[in-house]
């Protein structure tokens, strides 16, 4: 029996000739990466020094800091979280990423994204570095284990392999994608399991689009989602490299817990309803045509690339944001919101009467821009729950980039293939 790729990245992170699916065993990451936010960062760094005596950590290169929240207000409590990362960082030699962008599109820009690389965080959404051929798992409470030792105990998980066929539509992309595989299999479909894409339909797909869908995996119950690696990855991935790597690829007699086709060419636009990304929430959009909005967003880890502000540049050139509505845009990072610049894409967005920002995490979890008692969102970000993005009162819908941007334009949620098609 042969082995998926996730068994192969796993294996060599443990040392290991083989791993197999359900195995306990140390892993040790090529890198434990980590963003400051209070509770977290900030607690690890005290518990290393007075639990475990650590007052430098071995391997710094290992280490990635990012600040990437928090960094909108510019205030006291804001400066003294960055102050105690920034410290932390210069005092062990680990590098600090601040003002580059959402770490979880940076740490690819900068080269730790690689085939064949292990990378672990607390943040779920590292999966989207799977795009590239790697594994990043959030291990939540146990980075600080990574943290100390260096390794981390994991449970080998088992693979469910998604065979996609043919291409997106008009106005539909992979948000839709990940929100009807949610639809179908359900919020714990792959449970402790690697999602793995494959077939014609992921080989066509753009890094961009990868990234969007693995990011979002946690909505299925995976530890993480991956591509074998391609000539595009492996494209970028030479383009940036700060570190020798060796792609690993899955057997073609590898077993998974389950494989299921797509064809993306009969996949619609999917809106998610407020409360959360579980499936009975997902509906095609023409179910919800016409719910009144006040406010919408593009941006976050698993959006706002530069594929998704062509999107909404598309769609809003020549035009008005409708009266009432806040579009907040938010490129991913700031090469990202360079490259829009340079493509007068930021531009189209600030005539039709959108609001660019910097690129932060901030609008995403309701820091910056916060939505009020009775608003309406519709939004690219990775989470919907109450309270999410501000108010508990406030309602929010998602889905991609294109319906974001067709609904800012109607005031109202929109059939993005109605305006794409014109």
């Amino acid at each position: 029996m042969g082995s998926t790729i996730t068994e192969k990245i796993l294996a060599r992170a443990g040392g290991l000739e083989i791993a197999r699916a359900g195995e306990n065993a140390p892993f040790r990451p090529d890198y434990m990466i980590a963003y400051d936010f209070p509770g977290y960062t900030d607690v690890m760094f005290k518990q290393m020094a007075d639990d475990f005596g650590i007052s430098k950590v071995d391997d710094p290169q290992r280490y990635v800091l990012f600040i990437d929240h928090m960094t909108t207000r510019g205030g006291e409590r804001e400066e003294t979280i960055h102050k105690v990362t920034r410290d932390w960082g210069r005092t062990n030699g680990v590098e600090v990423h601040e003002g580059k962008g959402i770490g979880h599109q940076v740490a690819a820009e900068l080269g730790y994204a690689l085939p064949g690389k292990f990378l672990v965080h607390f943040d779920g959404h590292i999966s989207g570095l799977g795009a590239f051929g790697a594994l990043g798992w959030g291990v939540r409470k146990d980075l600080l284990e990574a943290w100390v030792t260096g390794a981390v105990y994991l449970d080998v998980p088992a693979s469910s392999r998604f065979q996609l066929e043919g291409r997106f539509g008009p106005g539909v992309d992979n948000r839709d994608l990940i929100h009807h595989i949610i639809a179908e299999i359900g919020a714990d479909g792959c449970a402790h399991q690697v999602m793995e894409y494959a077939g014609p339909g992921a080989e066509a797909m753009t890094i961009d689009r990868r990234q969007g869908l693995c990011a979002m995996a946690m909505f299925t119950g995976a530890v993480s989602a991956i591509f074998n690696p391609d000539e595009l990855s492996l494209a970028y991935a030479n383009r940036v490299a700060r570190a020798e790597f060796e792609p690993l690829y899955s057997d073609p007699d590898a077993e998974y817990v389950a494989k299921y086709t797509i064809d993306l060419d009969a996949l619609s636009p999917q809106v998610v309803l407020p409360g959360s990304a579980k499936s009975s929430n997902t509906h095609p959009v023409e179910d919800l045509v016409g719910t009144p909005i006040q406010h919408a967003y593009i941006g976050s880890c698993a959006s706002g690339r530069i594929e998704e502000i062509r999107a909404a540049a598309g769609i809003l050139k020549g035009k008005k944001v409708a009266h009432g509505v806040r579009l907040n845009v938010v490129p991913t990072s700031e090469r990202i919101y360079q490259q829009a610049e340079d493509e007068g894409l930021l531009t189209i967005l600030a005539e039709a009467g959108a609001h660019v920002a910097k690129s932060s995490c901030d609008f995403c979890v309701g820091y910056a821009s916060p939505l009020q008692p009775g608003d309406k969102c519709i939004s690219t970000g990775v989470l919907n729950i109450s309270g999410r993005m501000g108010s508990t009162d406030a309602e929010i819908y998602m889905g991609s980039a294109y319906t974001v941007a067709a609904s800012a334009l109607a005031g109202k949620i929109a059939d993005p293939r109605e305006v794409v098609e014109l």
